[in-house]
């Protein structure tokens, strides 16, 4: 693998019926890429919006294109960036402001690391009062994977760039790896624990992620899935969306583990754990055809995930 050659860039905007986070976050994102110190262009992808996203683009920001796409949640991204040439993109939602100067740090670990699948910044809540990630570390629980970055200490290394485990709302990829290692894949739809799929199969690709502090975003979360989902819907898809990434890609002792706690799970759950269990079990063909698809053929798969949790659990 070679480091990736940085002539220009792209800004991805995810967006589905939010006209009023475009028209807060918009405005940063453009800035941030007339300050980029590459050629970086602005893309909504519109998921099929329903509300009136695509006038108000029309009418406040005629420059930036549109690329509209049947609602695939974060896979929509797969298919724009099929269509693009830029050898980097960033992928946002449509909840994050950039810093002005947020560009040009997350560029660099793709120029200089060959085996960078993605970079992403330090990331605050709106107000700027509360780390939102993306430095994310795993832990097990009961037999359950989770990514988290507000783990025990972490304040004391939120500024200090390191690998993360995966990057949710903002992050730049190598395109061309990206898609090699077939994007975000659509089996979580409509959402919740995709970025942790991308980070551990890009890791048993032999590929990282970096995570650079020099660089600064904001996010809202859940602007986007709260109003249309729910909080309850939004908590059970994580869960179900869990059971789904363990059944897709854990091996040995972590799926024993993962299978010896499930009869606990579902007995002391609740609905919601057994209804998240349901739906979960309701795609195992599409779960099993993925999982085959994914190990077939793999060589020290196993070690490989081992690798990966003794160098981001805690």
């Amino acid at each position: 693998m070679e480091p990736v050659s940085l002539d220009r860039a792209c800004i991805l905007v995810l967006n589905y019926n939010g006209r009023d986070l475009l028209r807060e976050c918009l405005p940063s994102v453009v800035e941030a890429a007339r300050r980029s110190p590459v050629p970086c262009g602005v893309v909504v992808v519109d998921n099929d919006s329903a509300d009136d996203s695509l006038a108000w683009l029309a009418a406040n920001h005629p420059e930036i294109r549109v690329v509209r796409r049947p609602n695939r949640g974060l896979a929509s991204f797969n298919d724009a960036l099929a269509e693009t040439d830029e050898p980097v993109a960033l992928l946002l939602n449509n909840d994050v402001k950039l810093a002005p100067d947020s560009i040009a740090p997350l560029l660099r670990p793709l120029a200089e690391h060959a085996d960078a699948l993605f970079s992403a910044p330090l990331c605050w809540t709106f107000d700027g009062s509360t780390y939102e990630g993306m430095r994310t570390r795993v832990r097990t629980r009961f037999g359950l994977v989770q990514g988290m970055s507000r783990v025990p200490g972490h304040e004391a290394a939120i500024h200090d760039a390191d690998l993360t485990a995966a990057a949710g709302p903002v992050l730049a990829v190598h395109r061309a790896r990206f898609l090699a290692l077939g994007g975000y894949d659509p089996i979580y739809f409509p959402g919740r624990i995709e970025d942790l799929d991308l980070g551990f199969r890009a890791w048993m690709a032999g590929l990282r992620g970096y995570y650079i502090p020099e660089s600064v975003a904001y996010h809202k979360g859940f602007a986007t899935f709260a109003p249309e989902l729910g909080e309850a819907r939004c908590d059970g898809l994580a869960i179900r969306n869990t059971l789904i990434f363990a059944w897709k890609n854990l091996s040995g002792r972590r799926l024993a583990s993962h299978l010896a706690w499930l009869p606990v799970r579902l007995a002391r759950g609740g609905k919601a754990f057994r209804r998240a269990f349901v739906e979960a079990a309701s795609r195992w063909r599409e779960v099993a055809r993925a999982r085959r698809a994914l190990q077939a053929g793999a060589v020290g798969w196993v070690d490989r995930q081992e690798a990966f949790f003794r160098r981001f659990e805690w």
